[in-house]
């Protein structure tokens, strides 16, 4: 009886994947002359792991990788992403057997991708943090108090000087980087899940003098957080669905991902004819400065913003975006393997004027690449979606747009 129905639900699951895996497979021997629009990767399609539930700004749905990986790969081929973010992309390949190459001048990318990868047991992080002795009578050497109650800045500021001294000491292990993971995205937020008082939105940190124009207008002041409660709380609901066997295949692939903080332009730690997949999406143009929004985080992590700032590119104009992406693109040629794939994200700019899938279409075949269609999926709007005023559709939803390219 179990036998067969085992026996079954194997089939169906096998009748799945082929069913799911014809669709880009299709595109590929018969390529269709215009876009191709659909839900190809909604939330409702697919429910993602919650170790993803990090705040970041501009991040994708993991849904999204996953529909490339899951087509355009086998385990054990090497996936890619140049501007690695929260590192969806490279959680997702680890999630499903494939070793990742994470790759962000933004060295928070990697404190928030790396500890997900060695996820510590629940116990673990409780022991730890039941022994760190968070004095609460610290003061930040900077003017915080406009997002923290003084008990609430005094535990951030311990928990920063342990965080600190163990890794000054190389005693900084898997469950204090998870720690430290967890901390760095609970410093501001619009809910009680976060150190902060209400803040919005929860994947940057506004300035100071515009947090006191928040408490102003909102009539709010920070109330106390137990720092330790939040982390603890958060940590539980990101380990939900890593059961024994994910967490020991995170850990085996873990050992094979890479993390590189290079220019996109000049990744010369990468071999040639390495990569099978490339799943990303660029800077936006002229429209976020990723070095005001974590300089809370920078500040937290004892990060040298001014050296960050140096690395991350800005562009202002169409023009410099477009060169910029070129030279991204060379690379991509360079250390894709034959009949590898790149799936390069992109967004709508200035109310759908600008179709930058129109535009990186031309610069990857400019490169060498061949250009096999361009996806665009539709999907509902978000709080996020509307605070950014993302509405390119007046109908609710809004689009993000794959350019698919193979070598």
């Amino acid at each position: 009886m179990y036998t067969l129905k085992i026996r079954v639900m194997f089939m169906i699951q096998k009748e799945l994947i082929i069913s799911k895996g014809s669709l880009l497979i299709k595109y590929l021997k018969n390529p269709p002359r215009r876009n191709v629009e659909g839900s190809f990767w909604t939330a409702k399609q697919r429910k993602a792991n919650r170790i993803h539930e990090i705040s970041y700004r501009a991040c994708f749905k993991p849904q999204l990788p996953n529909f490339f990986i899951t087509q355009l790969t086998e385990p054990g081929d090497i996936v890619f992403d140049p501007f690695s973010g929260r590192g969806t992309t490279i959680i997702e390949a680890a999630l499903l057997n494939r070793p990742g190459i994470s790759n962000d001048v933004n060295p928070v990318s990697k404190i928030f991708v790396e500890p997900r990868l060695t996820p510590p047991k629940l116990e673990e992080i409780k022991d730890r943090l039941e022994e760190i002795n968070l004095d609460n009578s610290e003061k930040a050497e900077i003017d915080i108090s406009m997002f923290y109650h003084p008990m609430t800045e005094g535990e951030i500021v311990a928990l920063r000087n342990y965080l600190y001294n163990r890794a000054m000491t190389g005693t900084e292990d898997y469950v204090d980087k998870w720690i430290r993971m967890v901390a760095t995205n609970r410093l501001t937020g619009h809910s009680k899940g976060f150190f902060s008082t209400y803040t919005f939105p929860p994947n940057q940190a506004i300035s100071q003098e515009e947090q006191k124009r928040i408490n102003k207008k909102t009539g709010r002041k920070p109330e106390y957080k137990n720092v330790k409660k939040i982390i603890l709380g958060k940590s539980k609901n990101l380990l939900k669905d890593i059961t024994p066997e994910i967490r020991d295949q995170l850990v085996t692939i873990s050992k094979n991902v890479k993390f590189y903080s290079e220019d996109a332009t000049s990744l010369d730690s990468i071999s040639n004819d390495s990569i099978k997949l490339t799943v990303t999406s660029p800077p936006f143009l002229d429209v976020v400065s990723y070095s005001k929004d974590n300089w809370l985080r920078f500040w937290f992590n004892k990060i040298d913003q001014k050296e960050v700032e140096k690395k991350i590119t800005i562009l202002k104009n169409l023009n410099d975006w477009s060169n910029f992406i070129s030279k991204v693109f060379s690379e991509l040629y360079r250390i894709t393997k034959p009949d590898g794939f790149v799936a390069f994200e992109v967004g709508e700019v200035k109310s759908g004027k600008i179709k930058l899938d129109e535009v990186v279409a031309q610069i990857g075949k400019n490169n060498g690449f061949d250009y096999i269609l361009t996806l665009i999926n539709k999907q509902q709007f978000t709080k996020t979606s509307n605070i950014w005023g993302v509405k390119n559709n007046l109908k609710g939803t809004n689009t993000n747009r794959i350019v698919l390219f193979k070598k």
